[in-house]
């Protein structure tokens, strides 16, 4: 089993989970730039997180024979901030990065006037470097959330069909579906979705254009739940062909919209039996 999370955060994370992530299958993630938790209080300190996200990141997951890219934005809660905004003033210069596969996290926190020029202008810039966009759809209000990203995306020179729409749920999945953006679901112990509710949106809403990620960050959140998903939905009657399309084709085909997806990372020396067994399905 190949497994590619389009959205983790491994900045927040250790090289056990690293470790713990190429024994369950992962050999290919995608790490959005977000808030950190801790306010930024000038772009200097922006400007420090892409470059880790462009050097020390990618190194260290190869470590652990994981090909890492990024996506690179001013952030939704970070974009209220005035001492925050020059950060769309430079982003041009990050956007030709290589590893960059696309803009993002870009959209709503709080759904104010600054997130929707923030939301306009990342569109914008996403359209200039042919870059797909990866959304974020609010934690509140999600339904009215979702409804004004896609006004603001219509408005846009970005294709709908570049933009991938993430932590949807039941409420929003129909609309985000109907649109023709990118579907993608995040995975959480106790909050968003979880395994199970995730097997029956792909029963009802099919495999197509589905991305499945674990948004693991510096909060509960758990960096094998892609895996637990593909465990899932063979245990629900869904094909090895099905978890595959949604844990690995599915994200190689919207990140590679960017034509900058390299995958080819060496196992690393240290891998061991157990995770060779984890591989093929053992305790």
């Amino acid at each position: 089993m190949r497994i590619f999370d389009p959205h983790i955060h491994m900045t927040s994370r250790t090289t056990d989970d690293y470790q713990a992530m190429y024994a369950a299958g992962v050999r290919a993630l995608v790490e959005p730039s977000f808030w950190l938790g801790q306010p930024r209080t000038s772009p200097a300190s922006f400007f420090d997180y892409f470059d880790a996200l462009l050097g020390w990141e990618p190194f260290r997951a190869a470590q652990y024979g994981i090909a890492h890219h990024c996506t690179l934005a001013l952030n939704p809660k970070e974009a209220n901030d005035p001492r925050c905004t020059p950060v769309l003033d430079a982003l041009p210069r990050y956007l030709v990065k290589d590893n960059v596969v696309a803009v993002g996290e870009i959209g709503y926190d709080s759904m104010t006037p600054a997130e929707d020029t923030a939301l306009a202008t990342q569109l914008q810039l996403a359209a200039d470097h042919e870059l797909p966009a990866l959304v974020h759809t609010p934690h509140r209000d999600k339904l009215a959330g979702l409804r004004r990203t896609l006004d603001v995306v219509r408005e846009s020179a970005l294709p709908v069909e570049q933009v991938l729409i993430d932590h949807l749920n039941e409420t929003t999945v129909k609309e985000a579906k109907d649109a023709g953006s990118w579907l993608g679901f995040s995975v959480y112990p106790d909050t968003k979705m979880d395994e199970d509710r995730m097997v029956e949106i792909l029963r009802s809403y099919g495999s197509e254009k589905v991305l499945v990620n674990s948004a693991a960050d510096w909060g509960k959140s758990d960096p094998l739940k892609t895996r637990r998903v593909a465990e899932a939905m063979l245990a629900g009657g869904f094909t090895e062909d099905d978890v595959d399309l949604v844990l690995w084709r599915n994200p190689v085909a919207f990140y590679g919209l960017s034509g900058r997806l390299q995958l080819d990372v060496p196992a690393p020396r240290s891998a061991t039996h157990e995770g060779n067994s984890i591989l093929r399905g053992g305790a």
